[in-house]
């Protein structure tokens, strides 16, 4: 009957120490591993029940270990200046890049800061000593200044990349309703409501 107590109790002490570990938030102090000891009582004291403690143990850090191999992007630049453009103009532009590291480089993906900047990536792996281009599409249909970020992420030794593009887009000679909204006035008279 005690080794039957002691068994369910061990037990229930191991189901709730696992169970605080899966649920403990990620920002807490480090790994806590629970070491039961049970401690037996003489004999003659059968009635009372054998007592379990847990003994902190910390986890071992883990170190991060750079990849003297792992693959790195090199562009040629990384800020492209369209200067003054007109309206409705090619938004185009494209960056060149290089893997300088050892392995193949993969672009997870490449995301621009709002959508009127649309980014395009290779998506096979580029090799060592490899070139290739992610191209960069801008909407010129908005007039004005602009700067706009594209965010690449890879597997290189600087796994997140930005690239800047900006310029100035002025004003078309056919700059039409459809660009530059224009409140027109039909001369019509507002509705009056009339309560009876």
């Amino acid at each position: 009957m005690k080794k039957i107590f002691y068994t369910l109790t061990l037990v229930s002490f191991l189901s709730y120490a696992s169970y605080a570990q899966v649920t403990k938030p990620a920002d807490t102090k480090p790994a806590v591993t629970a070491q039961p000891t049970m401690t037996a009582k003489p004999a003659t004291d059968a009635a009372k029940p054998a007592t379990v403690t847990a003994v902190p143990v910390a986890a071992a850090p883990v170190a991060k270990v750079d990849n003297p191999n792992a693959a790195e992007i090199t562009f040629e630049t990384d800020v492209h200046d369209y200067g003054t453009v007109k309206q409705c103009a090619d938004g185009g532009c494209e960056f060149k890049f290089t893997n300088t590291g050892k392995e193949p480089l993969i672009i997870s993906n490449a995301v621009g800061s709002c959508g009127c900047t649309v980014p395009t990536y290779p998506k096979e792996p580029i090799l060592k000593g490899q070139s290739a281009v992610i191209k960069v599409h801008y909407d010129t249909k908005r007039v004005g200044g602009f700067t706009k970020t594209v965010t690449i992420s890879s597997n290189a030794k600087t796994s997140t990349k930005m690239l800047t593009i900006k310029g100035t887009v002025e004003a078309g000679e056919q700059a039409t309703e459809q660009t530059v909204p224009l409140k027109k006035d039909n001369g019509a008279a507002p509705l009056e409501i009339k309560s009876k």
